[in-house]
């Protein structure tokens, strides 16, 4: 590695880290009173728990926990394939940068840089494969509340609905999870942009923390969800 690395190549690699950081703390700790498509969610979660203690046959229940194992069990499996592919490209270095020193406007770069950068794409899916599985962990866990839930003998009581509760909770402890390892993913992608420009890995950076911002705050999702009484409606018992 050179002795001293361009300014470019230090500004962009702690600009990432500092924003990423930053936006997740921001995005997990709303101010009070700011809805979130991650509260709205748990709103219906709550919902689904509830209609849940009325059921005699749950086989809905498991069958939509099953849904989203798999789903998160495929985003797991692709990343350890991706951080495969990376380790691999360390391996292949002198290969891997004679093939991008031919696209146009591609900086160049020494070795060492070039390992820190696949090195970091390595962190960055890493910590996304960590949390999909403890996502997976827990919507396993919440397949257990599931059936271990009272059977419904009229009215639920406190007990049943604080029961309820907890395991709506859990399935969005487990949501939580997935969507900081799909938030890993938009990084991760801008990150790529570093074997390119390192100031197009700052432009991306900050393009990724508007797009997940826009999705979490201000998507038409969320607004089509609107809000949800998390008290069941006797009317349904």
């Amino acid at each position: 590695m050179p002795a001293v690395l361009p300014l470019a190549d230090i500004v962009a690699p702690i600009w990432f880290l500092v924003a990423w950081i930053g936006y997740a703390w921001a995005a997990d700790h709303p101010r009070r009173g700011r809805s979130t498509l991650m509260a709205r969610m748990h709103q219906y979660r709550q919902r689904w728990m509830q209609h849940m203690l009325v059921r005699d046959n749950r086989i809905v229940d498991t069958q939509i926990v099953s849904l989203l194992v798999q789903n998160i069990s495929f985003f797991a499996s692709s990343t350890i394939l991706i951080v495969g592919g990376l380790v691999a490209i360390l391996g292949a270095r002198e290969q891997a940068m004679a093939v991008l020193a031919e696209f146009p406007l591609v900086a160049q770069t020494e070795q060492a840089l070039w390992d820190l950068k696949v090195l970091l794409l390595i962190l960055v899916f890493v910590y996304a494969f960590f949390k999909f599985t403890w996502s997976l962990r827990q919507f396993n866990y919440v397949a257990i509340m599931i059936g271990a839930a009272p059977l419904p003998a009229g009215q639920p009581d406190a007990a049943a609905l604080a029961f309820a509760e907890r395991t709506a909770r859990v399935a969005t402890r487990a949501a939580e999870h997935f969507n900081k390892a799909m938030r890993a993913y938009y990084f991760g992608l801008a990150a790529l942009s570093w074997f390119v420009q390192p100031w197009l890995f700052v432009a991306l950076t900050a393009w990724v923390i508007l797009i997940v911002w826009r999705r979490e705050f201000r998507s038409t999702t969320l607004e089509i969800l609107g809000p949800v009484d998390s008290p069941m409606d006797e009317s349904v018992l």
